[in-house]
């Protein structure tokens, strides 16, 4: 079977204003709307795109986390992908851990095409999916922008510092995507309705011979100082004496 597996993350939505807890050791979630990673969910959009092309025959869609991620495997089940396995764990581990189990699914399930978000907004590591092609020995692509699958190869647009550029990797593979590949659809009724008779298989951690724990410790987490406000200057001359007096200059 020609399968796609998509990684996805449960993060605080994209639209919520962040709080750091009072004791500073990490960010306020209770109560707060979690949602897929933005990234991840175009990673989605480009597999179930791949699948309604004909050229992949199951979408599934992967993440570690908290009983409650079940929320946002269903809303990929929802979006069209054909089941979902949970690794469950409460602990938040580093990208190698999870980019190994990643590798212990892959090679279970044989996808010919893994695809990742180039990072998650909570953390903004960037790591697992080059971490994962390494340890399953697989050629990769970054930060992709537009992917294209034929012939058994997949032919990547990604942009860089001097403009965009065109890799042809052959499959399987493991692809990260960018903002820019697409837009993700919206989720119907029906289909939500649909995703609660879809298969979720859910995990343990232990399962995949991984340590539960984590190798990062988070010291001390701060909200950025309030901006100042701006002043208006009325031409070149007083910009630069406002420069000058704030030490800029």
């Amino acid at each position: 079977m020609r399968r796609i597996m998509v990684g996805v993350k449960r993060v605080v939505d994209y639209n919520v204003r962040i709080r750091v807890k009072p004791d500073n050791t990490g960010v306020i979630t209770e109560g707060v709307k979690m949602s897929i990673n933005p990234f991840d969910e175009i990673a989605l959009e480009e597999a179930l795109r791949t699948k309604e092309k004909g050229l992949a025959d199951e979408v599934l869609a992967v993440s570690i986390g908290p009983a409650d991620t079940q929320q946002q495997l269903r809303t990929a089940l929802a979006m069209g992908a054909d089941r979902a396995i949970l690794v469950q764990t409460d602990v938040n581990l580093p990208p190698l851990s999870v980019a190994t189990i990643f590798q212990k699914l892959a090679e279970v399930e044989q996808p010919f095409l893994v695809l990742l978000g180039k990072q998650a907004i909570d953390e903004d590591n960037g790591q697992t999916a080059q971490m994962l092609a390494a340890l399953l020995d697989r050629p990769q692509a970054v930060s992709c922008s537009k992917v294209e699958i034929a012939d058994g190869k997949a032919t990547v647009t990604r942009e860089v510092d001097t403009g965009l550029e065109t890799l042809q990797i052959d499959l399987p593979a493991v692809l990260s995507v960018d903002l820019r590949l697409n837009e993700p659809r919206y989720v119907k009724l029906p289909d939500i309705m649909k995703a609660k008779k879809k298969p979720l298989d859910v995990k343990t951690v232990a399962d995949f011979g991984v340590a539960a724990g984590s190798t990062f410790k988070t010291v001390k987490v701060e909200a950025p100082p309030a901006r100042s406000k701006g002043i208006m200057v009325k031409d070149v001359a007083e910009l630069v004496g406002a420069l000058k007096q704030k030490g800029l200059v």
